[in-house]
């Protein structure tokens, strides 16, 4: 029925667990899985006039992102590669992450989004709420909204 399955992570605890449910979910359909995580766009310091020296520069936040971002995907992998599912994975940059997501799909030729109704705890977890719901407003494309019934203990 799937062919390829995008899976988000924001490298919560909880969107971890989500995560590993989308690649067991990919091994039953028989389907390969693109691992996704959006980083923020690099924010120029806009309040003052000379840029602090210790300021990252644009080069040095997308490569700590991306660093940060193989860090959260791993777990996707290896689940996937414990599984025997096909796994992609992607560090994307986006400061609106729920077009970013919906844009990855359909470049990538996605069949389905698979996604955590929330990930973060506390405010963060209204954030990817909405982030989700942005998520099933802003595609044609099926998505599978996984929430977890208890919260994890990692």
């Amino acid at each position: 029925m799937y062919r390829k399955i995008l899976i988000t992570t924001d490298g919560s605890t909880v969107s971890k667990h989500t995560a590993c449910a989308g690649v067991k979910f990919a091994q039953q359909m028989g389907a390969s899985v693109l691992a996704l995580y959006v980083a923020p766009e690099y924010q120029f310091p806009v309040y003052v006039e000379i840029v602090p020296p210790a300021y990252p520069s644009e080069d040095d936040y997308r490569a700590a992102m991306r660093r940060a971002g193989a860090e959260h995907l791993r777990s996707i992998e290896e689940k996937a590669a414990k599984c025997g599912v096909p796994c992609e994975s992607m560090t994307a940059f986006a400061d609106a992450t729920a077009q970013k997501i919906v844009d990855v799909a359909e470049e990538a030729g996605c069949d389905l989004i698979f996604i955590g109704s929330h990930g973060r705890s506390g405010w963060g977890q209204v954030l990817l709420g909405s982030v989700t719901n942005k998520v099933l407003s802003h595609t044609a494309k099926p998505v599978l909204v996984h929430r977890l019934l208890q919260e994890p203990v990692d």
